[in-house]
């Protein structure tokens, strides 16, 4: 692509990423639904991602699955991280809401749910175990995905795309501006071009 075409690509790129949302992958087991997930962050313009391998064997997310994330690992950020307890720290000190899937009796069905707070991490646990219990713990809202057939669980990478394109939703709905700031964008095109 040439220099100029591509400088355009990545500022019109940049220019709808949004602000105050960062993907938390819990103990994901299966690096495909990782990179499924990466490539769902960037489609919704989500720039930050967290990974947290405590339990589950780690797996670099710079490198997962290139053909399944169409390389959208490229062009998002990551922060490891080896215990929930240390990812939870983060986030908090942040002041991010955290926002867990779960199917309990505590939890509000995703489209009842306001999903406009600013900053939010929005949690997705291991595909055999689910959400952790320190997350449980913290969790500012349990949210999970009404469902009508005879089996109640979805693939996370789906699970994953459903609760971003509703948040998504909202917030293209609520008519706020959640771009990044001016500066923000200007560092990030800056590093996607050296990329």
């Amino acid at each position: 692509m040439p220099k100029k075409r591509r400088e355009n690509r990545i500022s019109t790129v940049i220019a709808k990423r949004q602000r105050g949302i960062i993907v938390v992958l819990e103990d994901l087991h299966d690096p495909h639904n990782v990179a499924a997930i990466l490539r769902t962050c960037d489609v919704f313009g989500i720039q930050d991602v967290v990974c947290i391998y405590e339990t589950e064997k780690y797996v670099n997310p710079k490198r997962v699955g290139r053909s399944s994330s169409s390389s959208a690992n490229k062009w998002l950020d990551f922060t490891v991280y080896r215990s929930s307890t240390e990812a939870v720290q983060a986030l908090k000190g942040n002041k991010y809401q955290l926002f867990v899937t779960v199917l309990d009796d505590t939890a509000q069905p995703l489209y009842d749910t306001d999903m406009t707070a600013e900053p939010v991490a929005l949690v997705f646990g291991n595909e055999h175990t689910g959400i952790s219990k320190t997350m449980l713990t913290v969790a500012d809202k349990k949210i999970f995905i009404p469902m009508r057939g005879m089996v109640q669980s979805l693939n996370v990478s789906v699970a994953a795309a459903i609760c971003l394109s509703e948040l998504i939703r909202q917030r293209m709905a609520s008519r706020k501006d959640f771009s990044l700031p001016a500066r923000e964008q200007a560092d990030l095109v800056k590093s996607f071009l050296e990329r």
